[in-house]
């Protein structure tokens, strides 16, 4: 299986005031832009896929929705095991689910996605060190047992690596 891993586009910061309820704290305009761009640098880069799961929360929702307008990726399904304090286990529990398809996309947030590459890569949440930036993208290869510590970094993008192929 290959996965793309996705950190959510640049959002507002966490305001009380404006959102009561952090899970609704939305993309700035300028996030939405620019993850807008980046997509089209994926859709150049990567042929198909055939799943998109999404944490729920706004930011990422609203991110895994740019990848199906920009760059025509499958609507996204909701998968609360990408909340944010989601477990990388949990997350790969899901993908069990989801065994059949060949590209699966996964759209969460931070620490979590560099925990979930690290656990992917080395059974251990903390033992690769990983800079996933915001609206930054990593492609790892899962092989078919779907175990931990049995991946493949194939690579990793920056937003503006991205922006730069889709401009």
């Amino acid at each position: 299986m290959d996965l793309y891993l996705v950190r959510h586009g640049v959002a507002y910061d966490a305001d009380a005031a404006r959102w009561p309820d952090d899970r609704d704290r939305p993309l700035t305009p300028d996030g939405e832009k620019r993850f807008r761009r980046a997509a089209r640098g994926l859709a150049e880069l990567v042929e198909r896929v055939d799943v998109v799961l999404s944490s729920p929360l706004a930011r990422a929702w609203r991110t895994a929705e740019l990848l199906n307008a920009e760059a025509q990726w499958p609507r996204p399904v909701v998968c609360e095991a990408l909340g944010s304090g989601g477990s990388p286990a949990g997350v790969l529990q899901t993908l069990q689910s989801h065994a059949s398809s060949r590209v699966v996309a996964l759209v969460g947030h931070e620490p979590d996605m560099h925990e979930l590459v690290s656990y992917l890569l080395t059974a251990d949440t903390t033992h690769a060190q990983v800079e996933f930036r915001k609206g930054g993208v990593a492609r790892i290869e899962l092989g078919d047992s779907l175990q931990p510590g049995t991946a493949r970094l194939l690579w990793m993008l920056a937003p503006k690596i991205l922006r730069k192929v889709g401009a």
